[in-house]
């Protein structure tokens, strides 16, 4: 017997002034892309609008362009996250903490909080030309 595949989705949202959002959650440390797992039935668009309103009220304007997969092999060698970019974006209200999220904010790429996790920061380098894909999460 095998488990099946685990897929989840993770945005580079960025926002009409070139800010890319963070979310922080509460149950892992650092600052990470907004994003999720893709539930059975669910395409990964669907999943990413889903995740980046209920992590950040915020509305895709444009369709999400495809940037990249990795396999996420630190807990399963089974999961992979797909990442889109998601250009100018819109926050149609503060996020307020809940069960999952303490907050949410856009940061200047240049002013990236020292806290963001490694595969968050590897992910915005990738998609600004600034380092090689990297095929791991």
């Amino acid at each position: 017997m095998s488990r099946p595949m685990t897929l989840g989705v993770r945005a580079l949202a960025f926002d009409d002034e070139g800010r890319v959002l963070l979310v922080r959650h509460t149950y892992v440390p650092g600052w990470h892309l907004p994003g999720g797992g893709v539930e059975t039935g669910h395409t990964v668009t669907e999943t990413l609008a889903k995740e980046l309103h209920e992590e950040a009220n915020v509305i895709l304007a444009a369709p999400p362009r495809l940037v990249s997969v990795h396999l996420n092999d630190r807990v399963t060698r089974r999961d992979h996250v797909v990442v889109f970019r998601c250009d100018q974006v819109t926050q149609t209200a503060p996020k307020q903490r809940d069960l999952e999220i303490i907050e949410a904010e856009f940061f200047p790429v240049d002013g990236l909080p020292p806290e963001i996790t490694r595969s968050s920061r590897n992910r915005i380098d990738e998609s600004l030309g600034l380092a090689p894909p990297d095929p791991y999460w």
